[in-house]
């Protein structure tokens, strides 16, 4: 997800100014390169390094110079009288000084009550973003304040933001799917849910909970059409130098799949620039690595360009043209229908893990029902979230070519060197449970709707001295392996 380009749009006073990052401001011209000051019902042009600023001092002693020559030769007085005069010549030619507007390098003044009104760029990128929040915010029959500050609107079901797509316009959530057969394996280490619920509010029945989109959110995007979407890019599990991602996955490929199975831990990696992200999710594949890319995510991420903060929170993704112009996060468009009112996507998961302390992690599945064909989500113990209908994608349509399952960040280099953005815990591998983040109970959903474990695993980390991954297997984990690491260090520069 490339973040070149990302600006924001801020108010100051009544003025709307737009900030570009990543490119230094070069001098305009001299009547617009200064700062508008509002002082005692004047303006004043402050310069920096400016020869002209020291013009209305100079006339201002020679007219004094005149008043007290003439004041000589009219009515003679004592010594004492003309100390008096330069005394108070020195106390207020400040003062007169500060009062009197100050010429631009041009030579002209600015003229009074000068206010600055947002440009016409400005403005129509402001009535798109508010056109936006209008469309993708439902109206809702109840609203949740979350501690982390996210609101949490209850939205009705058949309102949601999917059923604006025309192919979905007036109908409702389907039932429940057949789901798959699975062997039993044993949890050992507890889930985690969602910040916002943990005061005990819910969702009554019928709606489902959807994190509110604000105006922030998306003028921290490039633009609206680009908030909500990762950038267009056509290499997935291979790191691209143009994008900057970079990632510790493992995959399967060569056969046909109908979905994916995986517990993941929950960390809250620190992300050390606003436009980069840290993200552990399973990834089904279909198509070529060309634009004809189509993709099912869902997994945990932190985005502080998304969210705002540094949260690691539940997030979904979907692409049919390799994130050109289809798919979107979460419900920021239309397409994943959810049918879950317990689970907000998008929303903060709480709790998670510590270095040496409890370790959580949420189970997630995807898997293609028998009966209609969508692909579904579960998220927990059982809880469907709700699915993603078959006719939005062309190659998943039938089934998947490849399932991975890992961790990717991006490296902007925003400092020159790589980024101290952390994958999973940010440890690498190596330190282990309790340290390291992991992946458990790894596995694949065949044509004929079965869980199977994973065979002819393979392991990829794009930058190893970065982020690394090493696999494991046991009776209780299944497959199963560790990833992550700390970026930026001695043997990643």
């Amino acid at each position: 997800m490339d973040m070149k380009g990302a600006y924001s749009v801020v108010l100051v006073g009544s003025a709307l100014w737009t900030k570009e990052r990543n490119i230094e401001a070069e001098p305009s011209s001299s009547s617009s390169s200064c700062a508008i000051q509002h002082t005692t019902g004047q303006d004043r042009c402050l310069q920096a390094h400016s020869v002209e600023t020291l013009q209305p001092t100079t006339t201002l002693i020679k007219h004094s110079s005149k008043l007290v020559t003439q004041t000589c030769h009219t009515a003679p007085f004592s010594f004492t009288s003309m100390l008096l005069v330069l005394f108070l010549l020195v106390a207020f030619a400040p003062g007169l000084l500060s009062s009197l507007p100050i010429a631009s390098e041009s030579g002209h003044r600015p003229p009074a009550n000068q206010t600055f009104r947002p440009g016409g760029e400005e403005v129509q990128n402001l009535k798109r973003v508010r056109s936006y929040l209008s469309k993708i915010n439902k109206p809702a029959v109840k609203t949740i304040q979350s501690p982390d500050g996210d609101v949490i609107d209850c939205v009705l079901s058949h309102l949601q933001p999917a059923f604006d797509h025309p192919e979905l316009k007036g109908q409702k959530p389907l039932g429940l799917p057949e789901r798959p057969k699975s062997h039993n394996s044993t949890d050992t280490v507890e889930e985690t849910y969602q910040l916002w619920s943990e005061s005990g509010e819910a969702c009554p029945e019928g709606t489902v909970p959807i994190r509110r989109t604000t105006e922030k959110d998306i003028l921290r995007a490039s633009s609206v059409q680009r908030f909500g979407r990762k950038l267009a890019r056509r290499h997935v599990r291979r790191d691209s130098s143009g994008s900057g991602h970079e990632h510790a996955v493992v995959f399967v490929n060569g056969d046909q799949y109908y979905g994916a199975k995986a517990s993941i831990n929950v960390w809250a990696p620190r992300v050390t620039d606003q436009y980069e992200f840290s993200l552990s999710q399973i990834w089904v594949i279909s198509g070529t690595f060309g634009n004809d890319l189509n993709t099912i995510e869902a997994g945990w991420q932190v985005s502080p360009e998304l969210y705002g903060d540094n949260y690691p929170r539940f997030f979904t993704y979907w692409t049919t043209d390799a994130y050109q112009a289809t798919g979107c996060y979460n419900l920021l468009c239309s397409g994943f229908v959810q049918t879950n009112n317990k689970i907000a996507i998008g929303a903060a998961i709480s709790p998670r893990s510590s270095s040496n302390g409890r370790q959580f992690d949420i189970g997630l599945m995807v898997w293609k029902d028998p009966k209609h064909g969508h692909w579904w989500l579960q998220f927990g113990n059982g809880l469907l979230v709700g699915y993603w209908p078959a006719f939005l994608f062309s190659h998943l349509r039938s089934h998947a070519s490849m399932v991975q399952f890992g961790g990717e960040i991006v490296n902007s280099r925003s400092r020159g060197y790589h980024t101290s953005t952390q994958m999973g815990s940010g440890q690498f591998a190596e330190a282990g449970f309790g340290k390291a983040s992991y992946f458990r109970n790894l596995q694949v959903v065949d044509w004929d709707n079965n869980l199977l474990p994973l065979n002819n695993l393979h392991l990829t980390a794009d930058h190893p001295n970065c982020y690394d991954i090493r696999q494991g297997r046991n009776n209780v984990w299944g497959t199963y392996f560790y990833y992550g690491g700390p970026g930026r260090n001695v043997r990643c520069p």
